[in-house]
């Protein structure tokens, strides 16, 4: 009986032990979840405020962005409790992968790093979580923490930095093909000049032409331009079958980007039902994941996915790019979501036609951002049939204004991606739904 009453209280104890261990282990599981959280969170608004169209900080903006980032993270983590509490601690920091340059960087070597690649950490740590049978041997507290870091990732100053370009393929990347040539960029389009969004084949590739950010309308840099996109198509004919860029814009209309519609396959995913008469109205809608936008495909290669479909007319009143553009953007049902660029961060708020119900104030993300993809047009398009291969060497991050009948979009241009024209071969893509995606990787 002896035997049998040590043997209880040491399995007993045992048991409580485990208990503890296990809240513990529990703890720090939950703690890592809100870390993962609230750094992809910080990313993502990092991703959306163009600071990567801005490699060299010349606007001196990333130190706002970061601090915006940083209380989007505090928030998120907060939102998650770590052993039946919200997180005592919150620390976000930011730094680059090159392990020297950050948000406060004063310029210098090195200074474009976090402009590239910036990164962001959230350490979490939860103190005094309460324990129940490990208090017979005086412990009376433990304590969990995490770490998680987050990249921010855009090819186009890869090659300068790295010495090679590591291309993007997005997903749900709208059926708009526009040429690489920025209206905006100083010294403007004029006489079929224009500058173009992104470098091609000259090093660095895929380099950012007219990088920086505009704020309130003052500026040069590429970040926040106003454009019109309008259809490379006649209203009463057919589209343009030349190079996608056939009337360069005038002194009068100096923001004029024409399009002209991509091929796109019978069926897209996430449509809803005011955007669904046919395929192009359903990949503007919703999703298209078939068609694969490789960046950096050359057009003489077989097997191309990147192709312009000279079939559909955008141009026409009340086009499927209306019809497809105004469902996306909830435009339908009430007001469309609005984007603010009188401060930095850009701010966008809610419309009436906001499906969420919270018309009027500010949100972090919004059905009008669409990726485009930016396409070669230096040569003519060679068809067959009504189909012509292009070469993707970038994509615009845009908000979606307004839309007219006629299938012109006001936009604004939010990011910038870029890859050339000439990937190397067997470089392998990184995926995401952005062309800057995001995600986590292992803390430094």
């Amino acid at each position: 009986m002896a035997l049998v009453a040590v043997a209880m209280f040491s399995i007993i104890a045992i048991a409580a032990l485990s208990i503890d261990i296990g809240t513990l282990y529990e703890a720090s599981a939950e703690a890592q979840r809100s870390a993962d959280a609230a750094a992809l969170a910080a990313a993502r608004v990092l991703s959306l405020s163009g600071i990567t169209g801005d490699p060299a900080n010349s606007s001196g903006e990333w130190a706002t962005a970061c601090a915006a980032a940083a209380t989007v993270a505090q928030a998120v983590a907060s939102q998650d409790t770590v052993g039946g509490a919200v997180p005592a601690n919150v620390n976000v920091t930011f730094i680059a992968g090159d392990g020297q340059s950050d948000c406060g960087y004063g310029g210098g070597a090195g200074a474009a790093s976090f402009g590239v690649n910036p990164t962001v950490t959230v350490h979490v740590q939860q103190t005094n979580l309460p324990t129940y049978f490990a208090r017979i041997w005086g412990r009376t507290g433990n304590s969990a923490s995490a770490t998680a870091t987050a990249e921010v990732f855009n090819p186009s100053e890869t090659a300068a930095l790295y010495g090679t370009t590591t291309p993007v393929q997005p997903r749900c990347v709208k059926p708009l093909v526009v040429p690489n040539r920025d209206p905006l960029h100083p010294g403007g389009c004029n006489g079929g000049g224009c500058n173009p969004f992104v470098n091609t084949v000259m090093p660095p590739a895929g380099a950012i032409v007219n990088p920086g950010i505009r704020v309130g309308g003052t500026g040069t840099g590429v970040i926040g331009e106003q454009l019109a996109l309008v259809p490379d198509c006649s209203t009463t004919g057919t589209c343009n079958s030349g190079a996608p860029y056939v009337n360069p814009p005038v002194a009068s209309a100096p923001n004029l980007l024409h399009y002209l519609p991509g091929a796109v396959p019978a069926v897209s995913v996430a449509v809803p039902s005011c955007g669904s008469a046919n395929a192009y109205q359903q990949a503007v809608a919703g999703c298209d994941q078939t068609t694969q936008y490789q960046c950096g495909v050359l057009y003489s290669l077989s097997g191309n996915p990147n192709q312009v479909d000279i079939s559909e007319n955008p141009a026409t009143a009340s086009s499927d790019t209306t019809t497809a553009a105004q469902c996306l953007t909830n435009e339908g049902q009430g007001t469309a979501d609005g984007l603010s660029t009188a401060a930095y961060p850009y701010q966008i708020t809610a419309g009436t036609g906001n499906p969420l119900g919270v018309n009027g104030t500010q949100i972090t993300s919004s059905t009008s951002i669409v990726s485009i993809p930016i396409v070669d047009d230096s040569a003519t398009l060679k068809f067959v049939g009504t189909q012509a291969p292009v070469t993707v060497e970038g994509f615009l991050q845009v908000f979606i204004n307004e839309v007219d009948p006629n299938g012109i979009l006001q936009v604004t241009v939010l990011n910038v991606a870029g890859c050339g024209n000439a990937v190397p071969n067997g470089t392998q893509p990184i995926y995401g739904s952005s062309p800057v995606p995001v995600r986590l990787i292992t803390p430094p």
